[in-house]
C-alpha cells in the first residue's frame, strides 16, 4: 500500500465524520480499520530503521575491530623493533667487548714477543763480541793476510759500486733527456700544416671545429679536469707501489746487514741501504701531502742513507763495524719492519678514491690518517749523543763568569793572548775587530806562528778566550786519548778554566774531541762546559769553545740529595746494566738546574745515560749512544 491511497482513504472517512455526527459507531469502526493501516506501515518502517540501525552498528564494530586490530600490529611491530634494536645493541656491545679482550692479549703478546726478542738480542750480541775477542785472540799469519785480501776486495767492490751507480745515473739522465726531446719533435710535427688548398681547408675546419669547442668548453670543462685529477691520482698511485718496493728492499737488505761477516757482503748490502734510501726519499717528495706528515720518516730515511754511507766507507777502508754501528742497523731494521707493516698495509688498502681525497687535502682520508701514524707512533728519533751530553746548552743570557770584571782594551787583548799561546811560538798577534755574540762583547785576535795563523775570540771584560781555532790539519795519530786528555787539562788551566773534569771524548779521523765540565766536591756541572779539540798527530789544542762556561759560570750552593745513588739504581729499568755513576747538576726546562744522579751503561746492546733526580727519584732525562762511532764518555 503507497503513501497516495493512504492519504486518500483517510480524507474519505474525515468527510463522512463531518456529515453524519450521529453515527458515530460506523465512524469509530472506520477509525479503528484505519489505525491498523497506519500501525502495519509504521511497524515496517520501524523494522526497516532497525535493521538500517544494526547493519551501521554491524559497520561500526568492524571498523573499530579493524583500527583495533590496525594499532595492536602497530604495536606490535614497535615491540619487536625495540626487542630488535636492544638484542643489536648487546651483540654490538659484546663484539666490543670481545674485539678489546683480544686487543688487550694481542698486546700482551705483543709485549711478551718483544721482551724475548730484546733477550734474544742481548744473547747474540754478547756472543759476537766475544767471538770477535777470540777471533781477534787467535788471528794467525794466514789468517791476518786473508783479511788483508777482503780488504782489498772490499775497497774493490766499493769502487764498482760507486761506478755502477754513477753510471746509472747518467744512463737515468740520458734516457729521460731523449725522452723530452722526443716529445717536442712528436708535438712540433702535429702542429705542422700542408701548404696549398689542402693547409687553407684544415685551417678554416680548424676555425669551425674552435668555435664549436669554445661554445661548449663551460659544459664540459669539467670532464677534463676530472681526467687530469684521475691521471695525477694514478701517478701517485704509482709513486706508492714503488714506495713499497723500495721498502721492502730496504727490509730485506737490512735484515741480511744485521747477520753479516763478511766484508765483500757488508759493502754489497751497505751500498745497497745507501741508494735505496735516497731513492725513497725522492718518492716521498712526490706525495700530495705536507710536509709535517713525512718530515720524520723523511729524516729517518735521510739519516739511514748517510749511516750507511759511513758503514761503508769505513768498511771499505778495511775497519770492522764497531758495536755502536751494529746498534744502529739493528735499529734501522726495527724501525723500517714497523715501516714495512704499515706501507704494505696502506699499498692493499688504497685505492684512486683515497689519492684524490689526499690530493685535495682531506684531513679525514686514508694516506692522511696513515701517515699521521706513522709520524706520531712508528719514527721514534732517540736522542743521540753527538758532542756529549748537554754539550748544546747554551740558555742563559748574561755572562755570569764575567761579572764585575773590568773591561779590557784591544792592546790588553792582544797582550793576553800572547801570554795564552806562548807555547805555539807566535810570531805576531793582532786584534782585528769587535764581534757581539750571546750578549757577549769580544775582541777578534789573529796570531801568527810557524805552523799558520790562529783565530781567537777573547772577551772585552775580563779578557777571557772564548773561542781559539787552528787552520793546520793532522793527518797521523801519534798520542792517545788519555794523553789528549792530560793535554787539554794544562791547556785550560793555563787559560784560567781550573777544576774541569773531562766528561766525554770522541775521535774524529786523528782529531780528539773533548768535552769538560766544572766538578767541585765530586759533582760535575754539565752547564758549565768547555769543548777542546785535540790533534793526535802533534799533540796539541787545535780548538777550543767556552761559551757555555763563560755565561752560566758562577758559585752555587748545591741542593743535598735526599736519595742514596742505591735508591735511585732502583728506580731504573731492570734490564739496564749500569757501568759507572755519579751525582751531578745539569741544566732543565727553564733555565732551571736539577742535582742528579748519573748512570751510564748498556741495555739491549744500545747505549745510554739516565738521569734520575737525587731529590724527587724521578727520571728526569735520557740520552742514548745510537749512530755513531764515537767513543764511550770518560767517566
Amino acid at each position: 500500500m503507497n503513501k497516495k491511497e493512504i492519504s486518500s482513504g483517510t480524507e474519505k472517512a474525515e468527510n463522512l465524520t463531518r456529515k453524519t455526527p450521529a453515527k458515530k459507531p460506523a465512524a469509530e469502526n472506520v477509525k479503528s480499520k484505519k489505525p491498523a493501516a497506519v500501525k502495519q506501515t509504521e511497524t515496517k518502517k520501524n523494522v526497516k530503521k532497525q535493521s538500517v540501525k544494526s547493519v551501521k552498528n554491524t559497520d561500526k564494530k568492524k571498523t573499530r575491530t579493524r583500527r583495533v586490530k590496525q594499532i595492536s600490529e602497530k604495536k606490535r611491530k614497535k615491540i619487536e623493533a625495540r626487542k630488535q634494536k636492544k638484542l643489536e645493541a648487546a651483540k654490538i656491545r659484546a663484539e666490543k667487548k670481545q674485539k678489546k679482550l683480544e686487543k688487550k692479549l694481542a698486546a700482551k703478546q705483543k709485549r711478551l714477543d718483544r721482551i724475548a726478542a730484546m733477550k734474544e738480542k742481548r744473547a747474540e750480541a754478547r756472543e759476537k763480541r766475544r767471538a770477535r775477542r777470540d777471533m781477534l785472540k787467535h788471528e794467525t799469519k794466514d789468517k791476518r793476510i786473508q783479511r788483508k785480501k777482503e780488504e782489498h776486495a772490499a775497497k774493490v767492490q766499493a769502487r764498482v759500486a760507486k761506478r755502477q751507480a754513477a753510471l746509472a745515473d747518467k744512463r737515468a739522465k740520458r734516457e729521460h733527456r731523449l725522452k723530452v726531446r722526443a716529445e717536442k719533435r712528436a708535438a712540433k710535427n702535429d702542429k705542422r700544416h700542408a701548404p696549398g688548398f689542402g693547409g687553407w681547408l684544415a685551417a678554416v675546419i680548424a676555425l669551425g671545429v674552435t668555435t664549436l669547442a669554445l661554445g661548449s668548453m663551460m659544459t664540459y670543462g669539467w670532464i677534463t679536469m676530472n681526467g687530469m685529477e684521475a691521471d695525477m691520482a694514478a701517478t701517485h698511485t704509482e709513486s706508492l707501489y714503488e714506495l713499497n718496493a723500495i721498502v721492502d728492499n730496504l727490509n730485506t737488505n737490512l735484515s741480511k746487514a744485521r747477520v753479516s761477516n763478511s766484508r765483500n757482503e757488508q759493502v754489497r748490502l751497505l751500498s745497497d741501504i745507501a741508494i735505496e734510501s735516497e731513492m725513497a726519499e725522492t718518492v716521498l717528495e712526490r706525495f700530495p701531502m705536507e710536509t709535517r706528515l713525512t718530515q720524520n720518516m723523511t729524516g729517518f730515511i735521510n739519516k739511514m742513507g748517510d749511516s750507511a754511507q759511513s758503514m761503508l766507507y769505513s768498511v771499505a777502508s778495511g775497519k770492522k763495524l764497531t758495536d755502536s754501528q751494529i746498534a744502529t742497523i739493528e735499529h734501522m731494521y726495527n724501525t723500517n719492519l714497523e715501516l714495512k707493516s704499515i706501507i704494505n698495509e696502506l699499498t692493499a688498502n688504497a685505492n684512486g678514491k683515497d689519492m684524490l681525497a689526499a690530493m685535495r687535502g682531506k684531513d679525514d682520508c686514508l694516506m692522511f690518517v696513515t701517515f699521521g701514524e706513522i709520524e706520531n707512533n712508528t719514527i721514534e728519533t732517540p736522542k743521540e749523543i753527538h758532542d756529549g751530553p748537554f754539550a748544546e746548552n747554551i740558555k742563559k743570557v748574561t755572562a755570569k763568569n764575567l761579572e764585575g770584571l773590568e773591561e779590557i782594551s784591544a792592546s790588553k787583548a792582544e797582550e793576553l793572548a800572547k801570554s795564552y799561546f806562548e807555547s805555539y811560538n807566535a810570531t805576531s798577534v793582532t786584534c782585528t775587530g769587535e764581534t757581539a755574540a750571546q750578549q757577549l762583547s769580544l775582541y777578534n785576535v789573529t796570531i801568527s806562528t810557524p805552523d799558520g795563523e790562529m783565530g781567537a775570540q777573547l772577551s772585552k771584560q775580563g779578557g777571557k778566550v772564548v773561542e781559539f781555532n787552528s787552520y793546520k790539519d793532522c793527518s797521523d795519530k801519534n798520542f792517545s786519548v788519555e794523553r789528549c786528555i792530560d793535554i787539554a787539562t794544562d791547556f785550560l788551566k793555563n787559560l784560567g778554566y781550573n777544576n774541569m773534569k773531562a766528561v766525554w771524548s770522541s775521535e774524529n779521523g786523528t782529531c780528539c774531541n773533548l768535552n769538560f765540565a766544572y766538578e767541585k766536591n765530586g759533582v760535575v756541572f754539565y752547564s758549565d762546559m768547555v769543548k777542546v779539540k785535540v790533534c793526535e798527530e802533534r799533540g796539541i789544542v787545535t780548538g777550543m769553545e767556552a761559551l757555555s762556561y763563560v755565561l752560566n759560570h758562577t758559585d752555587r750552593t748545591v741542593a743535598t740529595a735526599k736519595i742514596s745513588k742505591t735508591e735511585a739504581q732502583n728506580n731504573l729499568h731492570s734490564g739496564f746494566e749500569t757501568e759507572a755513576s755519579r751525582l751531578c747538576v745539569i741544566p732543565t726546562d727553564g733555565g732551571n738546574e736539577a742535582l742528579c744522579y748519573e748512570f751510564y751503561g748498556t741495555y739491549g746492546g744500545s747505549t745510554y745515560y739516565i738521569y734520575v733526580d737525587a731529590v724527587t727519584g724521578d727520571e728526569v732525562q735520557v740520552f742514548t749512544v745510537i749512530g755513531t762511532a764515537q767513543g764511550k764518555a770518560l767517566m
